[in-house]
């Protein structure tokens, strides 16, 4: 690729300036970021609301001048090639790439949305992007009432972070355990015993039916009232305030908060509209290009063999192949073997280490090796197929995990599985 290429990129975030840095003076590289923060992190929010770090920890390299903060893409032509901002600016491309991320699923909830809107109710948070981050962080405080719903990665993060505050914490699962997706039974229920002992009320097998809703004074209303410039106009309108959330059941949880952590969605808005193949993502194929050739797509957006990763270890190996691509190499994205990894830690307490990686779950015929110290709160189990190691989950003490993810992703055979297993297996 020569300088004269013209490579846009539509999303600043791990993907989106990934591939900006690698492609470095290769191409005249724009980036559009709609987000106006400093490019972050997404992986640690969860750190940023249990207020262990400050906003500006989470920053990732950016491209310099490449990037165009606060500017927002509303349509893609493919025609002209040209890409259309929402500040009047168009932006023309020879090669366009897609980054644009996933957005919050917001679960069908009685009382979420008023006919026709699409403002949430005062006191309900997503827990995606930076701003739903630092406006739950705003409104938590020692003492209050949070249901989180969802009890995967997102949801066990955002519970355990504010029971960190001081909050009072409810956490509701659709799913008969914890992480299901990627722990077994008996690690869930290590993490679910964990999380009880930081403060946390677990509820699974349950399902989030509406929340309850009152109104409640306009902030802006008042704001406006305490300033004499708007005397004597009658009352605003009122807000929508959370006051708890319904069970299936009937039962009703109190509160004063309500998280919504229940998974994420590709964003394929701006492909769909401008014509190019969606399923569950952007499909694209092994050159990460979608059904135009001129348009690619990588991390959350992309589907590539049925699979959309969400994750961002195949964020990171999508930009990189794509960059190699880019710049002539022979480089092709064969799929992304990724490993899960989250550190549940508390004031004052011992921290619990997670990983997990491959299929957890075994098949009938496969071998399952499992070691359990419950004193010492670990948990290793690896799942053999033959003499192929497939996957694995550990608890606790993480020291086997590289020793163990290598093998996996080598596709090699363990000759030690005890080695392995055990704390030497590490060094």
């Amino acid at each position: 690729m020569t300088s004269e290429k013209r490579v846009v990129v539509i999303g600043g975030g791990l993907a989106g300036l990934r591939l900006a840095q690698r492609l470095g003076p290769a191409a005249a590289v724009t980036v559009l970021g709609e987000e106006t923060h400093v490019p972050y992190n997404r992986v640690l929010l969860a750190e940023v609301l249990a207020g262990r770090y400050a906003p500006e920890v989470t920053a990732l390299p950016t491209p310099g001048p490449a990037l165009r903060r606060g500017v927002r893409a509303v349509r893609v032509d493919r025609s002209e090639r040209a890409v259309h901002c929402d500040d009047g600016t168009v932006a023309a491309y020879d090669t366009l790439v897609l980054a644009t991320g996933s957005n919050a699923v917001l679960p069908p909830l009685r009382g979420l949305f008023e006919p026709e809107g699409h403002t949430l109710p005062d006191g309900v948070h997503a827990f995606r992007t930076m701003d739903d981050c630092l406006a739950l962080s705003e409104a938590v405080r020692p003492g209050v009432r949070v249901v989180v719903i969802g009890g995967g990665l997102l949801g066990v993060s955002a519970a355990r972070a504010l029971a960190a505050r001081g909050a009072q914490v409810v956490l509701a699962q659709q799913g008969e355990r914890l992480m299901e997706r990627q722990l077994d039974t008996e690690a869930s229920a290590l993490l679910h015993t964990h999380l009880t002992s930081l403060g946390v009320e677990i509820h699974t097998e349950c399902r989030v039916r509406g929340l309850l809703i009152e109104p409640s004074a306009s902030p802006a209303f008042e704001a406006r009232g305490s300033g004499g410039s708007a005397p004597g106009r009658g009352a605003a309108p009122a807000q929508r305030r959370v006051t708890g959330a319904e069970l299936a059941d009937g039962y009703r949880l109190d509160a004063d908060l309500v998280v919504l952590a229940c998974g994420v969605r590709p964003r394929t808005g701006l492909a769909q509209a401008a014509g190019l193949e969606i399923r569950k993502g952007i499909v694209v194929d092994d050159h990460l290009r979608t059904s135009d050739p001129d348009i690619h797509a990588i991390g959350d957006c992309a589907e590539h063999a049925g699979q959309v990763y969400g994750l961002a270890g195949a964020a990171l190996e999508q930009a990189d192949t794509l960059a190699a691509y880019l710049t002539g190499g022979p480089a092709q994205y064969t799929g992304t073997r990724a490993l899960t990894r989250l550190t549940l830690t508390a004031d004052g307490d011992r921290p619990l280490d997670l990983a997990a990686f491959g299929e957890t779950t075994p098949l009938p015929g496969d071998d399952v090796v499992r070691l359990a110290d419950a004193t010492r709160r670990t948990y290793r189990k690896v799942v053999l197929r033959g003499d192929r190691l497939v996957g694995g989950v550990l608890l606790g003490e993480l020291s086997t995990v590289g020793a163990l993810a290598r093998t996996w992703e080598g596709e090699e055979s363990p000759h030690d599985l005890f080695h392995l297993l055990t704390d030497d297996g590490g060094h």
